[in-house]
């Protein structure tokens, strides 16, 4: 189907009819209908000037594509100014960009986020993605898709009900039309029950924003085959077994912050909803080299969520942000 020229999901549309899996083959059908219902240009009124940018982003030969190192799409022959002009002014159309960083024919768009550090901090501990089914929950514009993608991965479904970040992927897909990589305007409760067909799932900066952590944990795990493996990054604090943040109002300026575990306690949740071998890879703070405003973020960021007196704090006198991964199987 399309909803618009630029944003096709006709092969993942296919690639679900052929599925082995009765539940993966109804949720292909049921898709068109969600799809359209969350890209209805009614119900966000700057949809019309992104879909726009979309158009007005040239359409360039392509034939120098790294996603193993880094995301840069680029031609080997170079393009004019004034088409590089022409794409950067449809890139910033979609500013903020918060995932990342891109390399798009010369262009560095420097996001918020440095992904490629919480990449980097991950991939040592997957299993091998090399044929997997993978499904990235809350993938944002997609940056880390395009990373499991080039790991190996046979095909990549990320879900984000944000279109902003739909318009942004899909900035990058029409370079990459045949890459089994695509991006639904769903959140995760928008899913089949049950699915049960996934090698892989990543949950990354969704669970403090979930208000039940333990349905999170079970929907995660509903997605996933025997044996499959879950990969949840997330915020956390120092502390035993049973011990838990939730903050009454914001955190770090965020308003929809529900939960922060220490790592023991996440463990034993994870273990309650019955994943095997939960087990901690990485804890990591993060600094204001990797969150931070930028010429393509323009808004406030993390130096200006921090204590300015106490940087170890949040401006509301919480423990400063801290990270964690956490990997486990479905039995």
């Amino acid at each position: 189907m399309r909803v618009h020229p630029k944003i096709d999901y006709s092969p993942l549309l296919q690639a679900l009819q052929q599925h082995p899996q009765l539940a993966m083959q109804r949720w292909g059908q049921q898709l068109p209908a969600q799809i359209a219902e969350t890209l209805n240009q009614q119900r966000y009124g700057d949809l019309d000037g992104w879909l726009q940018a979309l158009d007005e982003l040239p359409l360039l030969p392509c034939d120098r594509i790294e996603l193993q190192q880094e995301v840069s799409l680029s031609a080997t022959a170079g393009i004019t100014p004034e088409q590089q002009q022409a794409t950067e002014k449809a890139l910033r159309a979609l500013i903020p960009w918060r995932k990342g960083p891109f390399h798009v024919h010369g262009i560095h768009i420097d996001t918020e986020w440095r992904s490629d550090w919480k990449w980097d901090r991950i991939a040592p501990h997957l299993q091998d993605l090399q044929g997997r089914l993978v499904l990235d929950v809350g993938c944002g514009n997609g940056y880390h898709c395009w990373r499991i993608y080039g790991a190996g991965a046979s095909r990549v479904i990320g879900i984000d009900p944000s279109p902003r970040f739909v318009v942004q992927f899909h900035m990058l897909k029409q370079y990459l039309p045949e890459a089994a990589v695509d991006l639904l305007p769903l959140g995760i409760e928008e899913l089949p029950e049950q699915l049960r067909a996934f090698d892989t799932t990543f949950s990354m900066g969704v669970f403090y924003h979930r208000r039940s952590p333990m349905d999170h944990l079970r929907e995660l795990k509903a997605t996933l085959r025997s044996g499959g493996q879950l990969v949840l990054e997330t915020l956390v604090i120092d502390g035993g077994a049973g011990e838990v943040l939730v903050p009454e109002g914001r955190y770090a300026q965020m308003n929809n912050v529900w939960f922060l575990p220490s790592c023991e306690t996440l463990l034993g949740w994870m273990r309650k909803c019955g994943f095997s071998n939960p087990r901690v890879v990485d804890v990591t703070p993060t600094s204001v080299d990797e969150q931070r405003s930028t010429d393509w973020m323009t808004f406030h960021s993390l130096p200006e969520f921090l204590d300015p007196e106490d940087p170890s704090r949040t401006v509301e006198g919480h423990p400063a942000p801290l990270r964690a991964v956490f990997i486990a199987e479905s039995p």
